[in-house]
Parts: structure tokens; C-alpha cells; sequence
């Protein structure tokens, strides 16, 4: 059974920075492609960031461009995902995705089966 859980999440005052954290387990990720999504309260899921099997290719929404940085490190099958620079519109639940059907990074939910439970990220203005 494949598991992802993030961790890292917290309440953080605006201009400040968290680092979230995805590990994986009962089946490698180290292949294909991962992701961060959020949630804000009130809206729908949303694309972060994601980044290729290999770590070369990084992708962002514009709004978290120059701020989030994401990284793999495939021998630990864990996800990361620093967030610099906060502000209160980042405030959502993050989730980590993962996908077993590709090595390219999809921007739409459904583009991954799997997920983690979320960790709730709050920034106070």
C-alpha cells in the first residue's frame, strides 16, 4: 500500500518561511514525477509546484515563483517543498502528490493518484 505523508506545516507570521516535508513509502517514487498542491479555505485544490523524476525540471505557479523552491531526494524517497517570503494568501492545507504513470510533471489534479493527508499551513498578516 502506498503511504504519503507531509509534515512541516504550522502557523507562521507573514514574511516568514516553513519547510514542508513528503515521505513515501510502500512503493517508489523515484521514477516519476511529484507535486505540491494547496487548498485555501473556501477553494479548490490548486498546483504548487512539481518536479521531474530526475529533479531537473521544476515548475511553479506564478504566484510562488522566486519564493518556493521545490527538491527530491530519491534515495530517501522524500519531497520537499521550502516556502520563503510567506504571505496570508498562502495560507492552505499543502497536499504532496505522486504518480506512478509518469516521469513528466502534471499541473492538474488529476494527474495523480496518490496523496497525502495534508498539513495545514497558516500565515498570520
Amino acid at each position: 500500500q502506498v503511504h504519503l505523508v507531509e509534515s512541516g506545516g504550522g502557523l507562521v507570521q507573514a514574511g516568514g518561511s516553513l519547510r514542508l516535508s513528503c515521505a513515501a513509502s510502500g512503493r517508489t517514487f523515484m521514477r516519476y514525477a511529484m507535486a505540491w498542491f494547496r487548498q485555501p479555505p473556501g477553494k479548490e485544490r490548486e498546483f504548487v509546484a512539481g518536479i521531474s523524476w530526475a529533479g531537473d525540471d521544476t515548475y511553479y505557479t506564478d504566484s510562488v515563483k522566486g519564493r518556493f523552491t521545490v527538491s527530491r531526494d530519491n534515495a530517501k524517497d522524500t519531497l520537499s517543498l521550502q516556502m520563503n517570503s510567506l504571505k496570508p494568501e498562502d495560507t492552505a492545507v499543502y497536499y504532496c502528490a505522486g504518480t506512478l504513470a509518469t516521469a513528466v510533471v502534471v499541473k492538474t489534479v488529476n494527474g495523480y493518484r496518490y496523496w497525502g493527508q495534508g498539513t495545514q499551513v497558516t500565515v498570520s498578516s
